[in-house]
């Protein structure tokens, strides 16, 4: 009976995605991510209504305090609820996803010590996951726009699944960073959640960047440090159909979400290691 042997060496590119032995092991992506789900809200009462509940219950506080109380405008033709639900639909993706991300190589310590598989799996499979709760918000977002009749044109809609893509590689490239960062520093744990709160009041989540239009070197930097500040932005103009698609802010997004994955991955591989020894 002929026997297949495989022979376990570090990759010949430091960046190299090594799609071949993902492929291989294709299975193991899919029995993680589905296992990913369920833990997620096992014995929960609202199961995967979390999704649902998270960015409908920070929408309404989000538009009293906000809109209503200090007087934050969002786009004057769009009603703020869906205006803001639609920044915290790409935010909560981004923020949830990349929390579970760098947590996930400490929380697969056991089975990483014990046996190989592409470690660059354990990151990648709580991307998917993350996708699957925004397709369950989205729902919400379109019973929204029924209630305040709004219909977007179909060919702007097609723009979500690009910037999807792009907050998806910058989710797993900073989720990839941080992963690796986390065997060696367990203070990623504890700082991550507090960074990514900040990081959301300097995000045109609850507000339109065109408010720094007065500010243009603010405005510059926050749409090239940070991708999500483009991806949301022509979400909203692509979704809600009320806002020019802004070109130069989705370019910049374009390129900083690959920069992203591409150091994420690179930081990734020279680690990787060493994950069994210190973690």
């Amino acid at each position: 009976m002929a026997r297949t042997e495989y022979t376990i060496a570090p990759p010949k590119r430091i960046i190299a995605l090594d799609l071949k032995e993902l492929i291989r092991y294709r299975d193991l992506f899919w029995v993680l991510a589905w296992r990913d789900f369920t833990v997620r809200y096992k014995q929960t009462a609202l199961g995967f209504l979390w999704a649902i509940f998270r960015p409908l219950v920070s929408m309404v506080i989000f538009t009293f305090v906000f809109s209503r109380g200090l007087k934050i405008a969002g786009d004057p033709r769009t009603p703020y609820a869906v205006f803001v639900f639609v920044g915290q639909l790409f935010w909560i993706f981004f923020s949830e996803t990349l929390t579970t991300s760098s947590n996930s190589m400490v929380n697969n310590a056991a089975m990483i010590q014990k046996i190989y598989f592409p470690r660059l799996i354990v990151p990648a499979t709580t991307t998917l996951t993350g996708l699957v709760d925004f397709v369950v918000s989205a729902v919400v977002l379109a019973g929204l726009m029924l209630y305040f009749r709004m219909t977007p044109a179909f060919h702007s809609i097609t723009l979500v699944i690009p910037l999807l893509l792009m907050a998806a590689l910058t989710t797993l490239g900073a989720g990839m960073f941080l992963s690796a960062l986390n065997i060696k520093y367990r203070d990623v744990r504890h700082a991550l959640p507090f960074i990514t709160q900040m990081m959301m009041f300097v995000t045109p989540v609850i507000y339109p960047v065109t408010i720094f239009n007065r500010y243009p070197a603010i405005k510059e930097v926050m749409i090239w440090l940070n991708p999500m500040t483009g991806i949301i932005t022509n979400a909203r103009a692509a979704i809600l159909g009320r806002s020019p698609f802004d070109m130069h802010s989705f370019l910049a997004a374009a390129i900083m979400s690959v920069v992203y994955f591409v150091f994420g991955l690179y930081y990734f591989r020279q680690t990787e290691r060493y994950f069994a020894d210190i973690i």
